[in-house]
């Protein structure tokens, strides 16, 4: 099992917990973005930038993904796809993305897009919060610890 961390929008508050468990775990973490970030130091964490441009980061996390891989993002069409290859998907606010809700998410952020083009003003999402961290922290953990006892 490969942990693939879609670097670009992962919030700082997130990257002690995620790398804790890199190291409890000896989890093979592979971190992608389009500019250089770290989440920690840990001999199981790989870092690939890759160009500018839209999806690259996404069409490389989809390229080496695995069925059973984790991948973290707030990215929902990147989700999708993930889901679709039979691994799973987590995003910052600890929403485990699966078969059953993939497409309700993706059919709610789609219109919600179609909105905002259209020039009406929308709220975006919620500030992150303790909430947010401990919801993904434990969503996180639970699914860890799932896929270790297979």
């Amino acid at each position: 099992m490969t942990l693939f961390i879609d670097g670009d929008a992962l919030p700082n508050l997130l990257k002690n917990i995620l790398i804790r468990s890199i190291k409890r775990l000896d989890l093979n973490t592979i971190v992608i973005s389009n500019k250089k970030i770290s989440i920690g130091d840990s001999k199981n964490v790989t870092y690939k930038i890759v160009r500018q441009g839209i999806d690259e980061a996404d069409n490389l996390i989809v390229d080496l993904l695995t069925k059973g891989d984790i991948v973290i993002t707030s990215d929902i069409p990147l989700a999708d796809r993930v889901v679709q290859k039979k691994a799973y998907a987590i995003d910052h606010r600890g929403i485990l993305y699966d078969e059953e809700n993939i497409k309700s998410y993706l059919a709610m952020r789609n219109l919600m897009q179609e909105i905002r083009q259209s020039g009406e003003k929308t709220k975006g999402p919620a500030p992150f919060s303790k909430k947010d961290i401990h919801n993904f922290a434990t969503t996180f953990n639970n699914l860890l610890a799932k896929k270790i006892q297979k």
